[in-house]
């Protein structure tokens, strides 16, 4: 996914955004957030022992088109929980990624282990939205965010969202760090290029603080990847379409994790 196709998605959400927030505005989302479901603790569940997988729900994506359509998210949410997932990612964006909140929702009331609703956020109503829908955390974008990073990191905290900062270069990692966050994500892929190289994360890795949760994404396709990020000190690994392609994500996951 290039810079321009990730600014051509958000354009869209902001579309998107824009017909919910006039349905249900902040003020009315706000009051029903008491009645969400209760928080589970994504990050928290990371920091267990060991190198600790987010195992993601992903159709479709913008570079390689359908994946795998027809999944069901509960049951793929099941398989991964039974394989030894410390948490979920779910990918709601509908355009791009035929993702849906349902999808999100379907998946966390499957299983006990927390979820990350990934979706592109463009709007500080959004992160009121995935608190209500029941998600756990939220992802942040730094390449689409900017320096507005740290402003949607404290209002998502204020709903008590853990918060996934993700970050493609230096550049992205410094103004992560600044924000505050305190779970970084290196995603393998250059916006650039849209080249995969799992030396980013080696890269990056040097730049993180104690006390930040590391968490590797993209281009982990094998048990060798596994170990090799958790050798420069990840905490996490965030694997989606290595799963999905599959026919049983879940035991795929099994596979790769076996011995870790």
């Amino acid at each position: 996914m290039s810079q321009s196709k990730l600014e051509e998605i958000c354009a869209r959400r902001r579309v998107d955004v824009a017909g919910l927030k006039e349905a249900t505005p902040l003020a009315e989302l706000e009051k029903k957030l008491p009645g969400a479901p209760k928080v589970r603790g994504f990050k928290a569940s990371l920091l267990r022992p060991g190198l600790r997988v987010i195992a993601e729900i992903k159709k479709a994506s913008p570079s390689v088109g359908a994946i795998q359509p027809g999944a069901d998210p509960s049951t793929v949410a099941r398989g991964y929980e039974a394989a030894g997932a410390a948490c979920l990612s779910v990918l709601t964006e509908p355009h791009w990624f035929q993702g849906a909140d349902a999808d999100m929702m379907s998946a966390r009331n499957a299983v006990s282990i927390p979820v990350l609703r990934k979706d592109f956020v463009v709007d500080p109503w959004q992160l009121a939205e995935t608190r209500f829908l029941g998600a756990d955390c939220c992802l942040l974008i730094v390449a689409h965010l900017q320096e507005r990073t740290g402003e949607f990191l404290k209002i998502a905290r204020g709903y008590g969202l853990d918060v996934l900062v993700e970050v493609h270069d230096e550049a992205e990692m410094e103004i992560g760090l600044a924000a505050g966050a305190d779970l970084l994500g290196v995603n393998n892929r250059n916006l650039k290029t849209l080249q995969i190289d799992l030396a980013t994360s080696e890269r990056l890795a040097k730049m993180v603080p104690s006390g930040v949760t590391f968490v590797a994404e993209s281009g982990l396709e094998t048990r060798e990847d596994f170990a090799r990020m958790a050798g420069i000190g990840a905490k996490a690994v965030l694997v989606g379409s290595a799963l999905m392609r599959t026919g049983n994500p879940g035991a795929r996951l099994a596979e790769l994790t076996e011995g870790l």
